[in-house]
């Protein structure tokens, strides 16, 4: 994700960093080149490209224009989720690590177990949102036996709250905690594999390749008709206003596969690893640690 201050009027025309521009810029040139080519051949030969009605590309050009609102919105829709998804983990997981710490302030070691657990969960789901290496970022957090199993298991991730749900339900069997206090850790439980399982399918479940193939190529062909419709009428103007209209079209479409994964490292995507270290920082000081890591920091704007 891009962290930086809102550019100027100026800097705003020639930001780079965080705009879409760069991943448009070969549509851009081809789309652009061939209005100038034909702007060229309609001043050799005016009789050629004769002046011609604007309202079948007005038709076809709001059209499209609709139906990437649809798609952009859908896949800003998608982001949005992940982020709240990513919120709730990190409302529950402070929660456990409180009530873990009211609860339980004469069992340091079981204190440790479960928020020990709690940070290789957060830092497990992460890696497994981007490189779908889990037990990787899980297993140091983890007692030993658990550890050395995490590598062998389909789903390292829930089997870390199915222990922690272990050593909650012994401490209920041993009259630590009432069963009020063990429903609702029990609840908060139920949010962090809601907010995993939510995840998962942001990831493993994109827009339909079919949606997305007849808008690319509705936009390919509507920028690639736009000299030949206006260049009679333009005349000079039209490789500017292709390009302004090529950016806008090829623009949107593009931003929306940005926005479509949220897990990955492009510039629009969110800084889950970020968030992430913030949820250790927090788990850790619950601990009473204070050999703390630091919080990830931009990197030229950029926050992953």
């Amino acid at each position: 994700m891009i962290v930086r201050k809102r550019p100027g009027p100026l800097g705003l025309i020639f930001t780079l960093r965080g705009s879409i521009v760069p991943r448009i810029f070969g549509r851009l040139v081809v789309v652009t080149l061939l209005a100038t080519l034909l702007t060229a051949a309609d001043l050799g030969w005016p009789q050629v490209f004769p002046q011609i009605t604007a309202l079948p590309f007005t038709f076809m050009g709001l059209a499209l224009s609709v139906f990437l609102g649809f798609r952009a919105n859908t896949c800003y829709a998608r982001w949005w989720e992940a982020r709240g998804l990513w919120g709730r983990l990190e409302m529950a997981a402070r929660s456990l690590a409180r009530d873990m710490d009211a609860l339980f302030p004469e069992d340091p070691a079981l204190r440790q177990r479960v928020v020990r657990r709690l940070v290789g969960f957060t830092l497990g789901l992460a890696a497994q949102l981007r490189q779908g290496q889990a037990a990787t970022a899980l297993a140091p957090w983890l007692p030993e036996a658990e550890a050395a199993a995490a590598p062998t298991l389909r789903n390292p991730l829930q089997a870390t709250l199915r222990a922690i749900a272990r050593d909650l339900a012994e401490a209920r069997r041993q009259g630590r905690i009432g069963e009020p206090l063990y429903a609702q850790l029990e609840t908060q439980l139920g949010v962090l594999t809601e907010a995993q399982t939510g995840c998962e399918r942001i990831r493993n479940t994109p827009t339909p390749f079919a949606y997305w193939l007849l808008l690319n190529r509705t936009a390919w062909l509507f920028c690639l008709l736009l000299p030949f419709g206006y260049v009679g009428a333009l005349g000079l103007a039209t490789p500017a206003v292709v390009a302004i209209l090529a950016y806008t079209f090829f623009g949107l479409d593009e931003l929306s596969d940005e926005l479509e994964e949220p897990f990955g490292t492009a510039v629009n995507d969110l800084p889950i690893d970020a968030l992430a270290r913030l949820i250790q920082i927090d788990l850790l000081e619950s601990l009473g640690e204070a050999d703390l890591p630091q919080p990830l920091q931009p990197v030229r704007d950029l926050l992953l």
